[in-house]
């Protein structure tokens, strides 16, 4: 083998021998579990061939593999080139949002999708990436510090206009996600507690002209069910009570999976994608449902640690974003599932069905990926 080809060869391998197979993995793992629980919350409903991009399993597995390509192809990308261009990637993201209020496709009371053939894209799921990014860059440009008042009004004001206008579509939960992004990132920026006190006081105060002139009726509803899940059990109610009859009946083991009542006999409404939980709770039971929360305990400690050994600020305050959403969706979720948060279409990250999630998230590891495989490059710059 020449010189040249030896060299080539170690370019293209160069820094994969610190690719974080333990952040990887169990994000796989998670996966794996959502098509077995796809498959069973979809097995009544769909009849048709199973080489299909109408199957639900079929079109997740795509959606997966266009995931774990798209992470690999980001992994081996600098992530500075990524918050480099951040603003670049921030302005298509408002501009994606504020586009599909106009023309994107409506459902459920939201106007949140792209219709593009037989695929839905979500543009807020990659508006949030984006805003985690240009996050990043802003306070790698103030010296990481949020401590200074104009710095953390100004992250706020980054993160001002992706979350309003997710929320105007409307979308609270991931409107949610956004602000425990900003959350997560100036604390970690150091951020002054009174500051932040102050600015949480003054929110609180105007959750009443909040509720009163912006909340629309459907989300009045869906919070009052939350306060009296018995008022209406066949109408509005209907989904969160089946669903904690659903995870109720799983007990420690579960019925099995494609064996659960609720699920298989159409009791539980969209169950592949919100309640995916429920099917899981349902059929795998209390064990399952722990061992989904181990994977994800092992991969949130992973980006956790990709944070703590970046090599600069930049790359820590993009790896705790990417955290903090995984943590907030699967939080959210979770929490949705056992009336414990306002019904919303938040989808349980790698579990539940649906492409643009799927991808950005796998987007997301490959960032983290790209950190880690590059810490010690930049620690010795």
């Amino acid at each position: 083998m020449s010189t040249l080809s030896y060299g080539r060869q170690r370019s293209v391998f160069r820094g994969w021998d610190r690719f974080d197979y333990a952040l990887f993995l169990p994000a796989l793992a998670l996966v794996v579990v959502g098509l077995l629980l796809i498959y069973s919350g979809s097995s009544r409903s769909y009849v048709g061939p199973v080489a299909s991009f109408s199957n639900p399993v079929a079109k997740q597995v795509v959606f997966a593999s266009a995931g774990i390509a798209a992470m690999l192809l980001v992994s081996k990308l600098d992530y500075h080139y990524l918050t480099h261009y951040a603003w670049v990637l921030y302005a298509l993201g408002l501009v994606s949002l504020v586009v599909i209020l106009v023309f994107g496709h409506s459902a459920f009371g939201s106007t949140r999708w792209f219709n593009v053939g037989p695929v839905q894209v979500q543009p807020s799921e990659f508006a949030k990436l984006a805003t985690i990014l240009a996050l990043a860059r802003f306070f790698s440009e103030h010296g990481g510090d949020a401590r200074d008042l104009r710095a953390l009004l100004l992250s706020l004001a980054i993160v001002a206009p992706t979350a309003g206008l997710v929320f105007v579509e409307p979308d609270l939960g991931t409107s949610v996600v956004i602000a425990s992004i900003w959350v997560g990132v100036v604390i970690v920026a150091g951020v002054n507690r009174g500051h932040l006190l102050v600015m949480g006081a003054l929110f609180v105060a105007a959750m009443p002209f909040l509720w009163t002139f912006f909340i629309a009726d459907y989300q009045v509803t869906r919070v009052a069910i939350l306060v009296d899940p018995e008022k209406d059990p066949l109408g509005d109610s209907y989904n969160v009570i089946q669903a904690k009859i659903a995870i109720g009946s799983g007990q420690l083991l579960g019925t099995g999976l494609t064996n659960g009542q609720q699920t298989q006999r159409g009791y539980l409404k969209v169950p592949t994608k919100d309640f995916i939980f429920s099917v899981l709770g349902e059929e795998l039971g209390f064990v399952g449902a722990m061992g989904l929360f181990t994977l994800f305990g092992i991969l949130l400690f992973r980006g956790i640690r990709a944070a703590q050994i970046a090599g600069d600020t930049a790359g820590q305050l993009v790896a705790v974003g990417i955290v903090v959403l995984i943590l907030m969706q699967t939080f959210i979720n979770v929490a949705v599932n056992v009336s414990l948060f306002p019904v919303t279409g938040i989808p349980l990250p790698f579990v539940s069905q649906g492409g643009s999630s799927m991808v950005t998230l796998f987007i997301g590891l490959g960032i983290l990926q790209s950190i880690v495989m590059r810490h010690r490059a930049y620690r010795q710059i």
